[in-house]
């Protein structure tokens, strides 16, 4: 932790005290947790008051934590021989149906997904996070920003369209990067790498349209050649000889 880190965290636990759940310095950056109903008062007392000072917001992105912290790869017992294949399926792209019985329901981490807001102070030369956890993992919504820093804006927007996360008071909450008929948000960790639809034109309707999506899905795992696997080919004898080579060669030894 530098010095710069240390007094600033030691001013929000003063200022803020139990408000914040956790304050977290990780490579000379400051985090604090808040829930979703002290977030406006804690971020308008940033803003306001002179000894924090955050004027700006850089961004907001969303975050979620499936799988956090859970790997499939036996990475700690490798041996110089390269890494093993996966030992638990235990990520959405595995195709885990294949492997394990179906179930209705599995368990979930609880608090999946977070927004976060990076905070910049240009007089104070400060940098902060502030990451609010949604409740609700079915239906996440956290408290919008926008009337503390109208920043926000288009920042909440991208949030929404790839993770699915509602902003409380947004006034556009609408797509930003994917079309508006677009099926699911594309960086959440369940949703499919090959997607729901594809987009192509239909020359009879002599328009675009969009039909499922006709990519087969594969099990993401490398695929191993080995030599003994391959067919061997001459490759001389593929060689075509061309036409009055074999005269030429023969006058010329002559």
């Amino acid at each position: 932790m530098s010095e710069t880190s240390r007094q600033l965290a030691e001013q929000l636990q003063e200022r803020f005290g139990d408000t914040l759940h956790a304050i977290i310095d990780s490579i000379g950056e400051v985090t604090v947790e808040v829930a979703g109903d002290d977030l406006l008062e804690v971020a308008a007392a940033l803003r306001d008051e002179d000894r924090f000072g955050f004027e700006m917001l850089i961004d907001v992105c969303g975050v979620d934590y499936a799988n956090y912290g859970r790997d499939e790869w036996a990475t700690e017992e490798t041996s110089a021989s390269g890494f093993s294949r996966g030992v638990e399926a235990a990520t959405p792209g595995r195709m885990t149906a294949v492997l394990d019985d179906l179930v209705v329901e599995k368990a979930r981490a609880p608090r999946r997904f977070a927004a976060v807001y990076h905070l910049l102070s240009i007089r104070n030369n400060h940098r902060l996070r502030i990451r609010v956890f949604a409740p609700d993992d079915d239906l996440p919504v956290v408290p919008s920003v926008i009337d503390v820093w109208s920043s926000a804006s288009w920042f909440e927007r991208e949030a929404f369209d790839l993770y699915g996360i509602l902003f409380e008071g947004h006034p556009d909450l609408r797509r930003l990067l994917t079309d508006y008929g677009f099926v699911g948000h594309p960086f959440r960790k369940d949703f499919p790498l090959s997607g729901n639809v594809e987009v192509i034109y239909d020359a009879g309707k002599q328009r675009v349209i969009y039909q499922p999506v006709s990519i087969e899905p594969r099990v993401l795992v490398p695929k191993v050649i080995r030599a003994d696997q391959v067919e061997a080919v001459d490759l001389a004898s593929k060689v075509e000889t061309p036409e009055g080579t074999e005269a030429d060669e023969a006058a010329n030894k002559e």
